[in-house]
């Protein structure tokens, strides 16, 4: 997709979805990976990933250079989670837009939160990552994880101009990885990849995703 598409469009929500059932599984158990504490809850949540996608996970690890390492920050969001987080953000548009209206507000919301219903977090396919070093040192990307495209200048954008050369090169590296191990980015997000979602069944023409909602561990 040269186009940004954001999550409210029709056209993600229209994909039809046939769960494979695969199930959820455990980042941090699995060990692999660098994990991240800034989103841990208390059940664990955030570290559930299906099967599939973290499996896509190990081979854009094997797929890096060398000196660099995949550190993982979240995956898994429960409905209610989401839906908290969409209505939150939601809510501070429309406080400093009130002459927009509320498809607008949607629409504009969407760029930072998947709209609960199609959310890929809450199918257990979405995650959001960024680089470390070898020795487990977070690497300049540009923004912090989750910045939002006000706090950031639209710097979150993963092709947003502006930023550093070494966040721009960072941001290839990472880029690069994940997409030759199969995952799409959402392109407001230079950190959210997915796979087995609608966004990815879109962005790659698959007849349908294969991952939808999950009801969580």
């Amino acid at each position: 997709m040269d186009e940004i598409i954001l999550m409210s469009d029709p056209r993600v929500a229209a994909v039809p979805v046939r769960d494979d059932g695969q199930p959820l599984v455990d980042v941090e158990q699995d060990g692999t990976l660098l994990v991240d504490a800034r989103r841990r809850d208390p059940a664990g949540a955030f570290a559930l990933l299906r099967r599939g996608v973290l499996e896509r996970l190990h081979a854009a690890q094997g797929l890096l250079p060398p000196g660099f390492r995949l550190l993982f920050v979240e995956g898994y969001r429960p409905l209610a989670l989401q839906r908290a987080y969409f209505e939150e953000y939601a809510a501070g548009l429309r406080a400093a837009h009130p002459d927009w209206p509320p498809e607008r507000v949607h629409s504009a919301a969407s760029r930072y939160v998947s709209p609960p219903g199609i959310a890929p977090h809450s199918a257990g396919a979405a995650v959001d990552l960024t680089l470390a070093d070898a020795d487990g040192t977070e690497l300049d990307l540009g923004t912090p994880v989750n910045a939002s495209p006000e706090a950031s200048g639209g710097a979150c954008y993963t092709r947003a101009a502006g930023i550093g050369g070494r966040a721009r090169a960072h941001r290839e590296v990472l880029g690069a990885a994940l997409t030759a191990a199969g995952l799409v980015n959402y392109p407001t997000e230079w950190w959210h990849w997915s796979f087995g979602d609608r966004y990815w069944a879109l962005a790659t023409g698959a007849d349908a995703a294969p991952y939808g909602p999950h009801p969580g561990p």
